[in-house]
């Protein structure tokens, strides 16, 4: 039984502790929060962007920390899952590896490129397991299409075109978010990164045109360079009017079919314009389906799940590898350099 830890009960606590009820072979056993009232079991206050509100919740079988080093330093925790705010991951990351604890950090791993690296480093150096949860790689769309590019069943990719944009959100605080954020080429486009660097590899460089607002992407198109491989492009961005309030999917171009999906919330309704649909070369379309148990937090469970995995195994975390967590935010980095000269930036 992998014992977990949480750190942080905002929204993505939240759907952690949620997602974590259905596990196999592992249950959430503490949580550390500074406030008294989640403290306490009150989660009323917890509002997302999906999935439903917090509510009253019966912590009496939890551990239940105001002070997250007390946590670390409890023997029965043998995953510490991080679901702090992205200015709070370096700090509570270096201390619960410091404390050899194998630990979940919620994504990005980090704004600053430098603070990520030394993490990466510090995992290594300790010999302890340093996971991201990039969680895109377990939405049933996206996990279809990273196993189809991967397992050749349509052949050879040839190329790809990614998608994922929003409207300025109404929970954002202006500026001071869009900085602690990374601006939306962060928060927002790093999942496409991921998933083009765990889905392809990290590409040779990237060309891309787009806006920078105080040095962070606010929208951007880049072509991902591989030098002997598929042409690879996304747009994404936080420009898009108030009714477009979320969008995203993709064009996969295989030698044998092609693979659409798209959807997303339009004037406050979820729509799918696109189901995942595969048109073959004989003129045919299908919808593959795609299993799963349809709640709201399953990919988180089935993200978690890797997690519990990879230590109990000692194997490799897959999409949670923090290498390419850290390869996502290079991407990012190097996007908003290649916007700013104008010209390819190498990798």
């Amino acid at each position: 039984m992998v014992r977990i830890g949480i750190i942080g009960i905002g929204f993505m606590g939240y759907t952690h502790f949620e997602g974590a009820r259905d596990l196999t072979d592992a249950k959430v056993v503490a949580i550390s929060t500074r406030d008294p009232k989640k403290l306490a079991g009150d989660w009323t206050s917890i509002q997302g962007n999906f999935g439903p509100p917090g509510g009253h919740v019966d912590l009496s079988e939890l551990k239940c920390y105001s002070d997250y080093h007390q946590l670390l330093a409890d023997p029965d925790i043998d995953l510490v899952d991080v679901c702090l705010p992205t200015d709070k991951h370096f700090a509570v990351v270096m201390d619960s590896l410091k404390a050899g604890k194998s630990t979940l950090v919620e994504k990005p791993i980090s704004v600053d490129l430098s603070e990520a690296e030394q993490m990466v480093k510090a995992a290594q150096a300790a010999k302890v397991p340093l996971m991201v949860g990039h969680v895109l790689p377990f939405f049933p769309e996206f996990r279809f299409a990273a196993e189809a590019i991967q397992d050749g069943r349509f052949g050879k990719i040839r190329a790809a075109h990614f998608k994922r944009v929003i409207s300025p959100p109404e929970w954002s605080n202006g500026m001071s978010d869009f900085r602690k954020l990374g601006g939306w080429g962060i928060d927002l486009h790093i999942h496409d990164n991921h998933f083009i660097a765990h889905a392809f590899g990290r590409p040779a460089g990237v060309f891309s045109r787009g806006l920078l607002q105080d040095g962070f992407v606010n929208h951007v198109h880049t072509s991902y360079l591989y030098s002997d491989g598929p042409a690879v492009s996304c747009v994404s961005g936080g420009i898009a009017a108030k009714g477009l309030q979320f969008s995203h999917g993709y064009e996969l171009y295989f030698e044998n079919a092609t693979v659409l999906f798209d959807a997303g919330t339009l004037a406050g309704e979820w729509t799918v314009s696109r189901p995942l649909s595969v048109i073959t070369n004989d003129g045919k379309m299908t919808h593959p389906e795609l299993g799963g148990s349809g709640k709201w937090c399953a990919a988180f469970t089935d993200e978690l799940q890797l997690a519990v995995k990879a230590i109990q195994n000692q194997q490799s975390a897959g999409p949670l590898s923090s290498d390419t967590a850290l390869a996502a935010l290079q991407l990012c980095w190097a996007e908003a350099a290649s916007i700013e000269a104008g010209a390819v930036i190498p990798l």
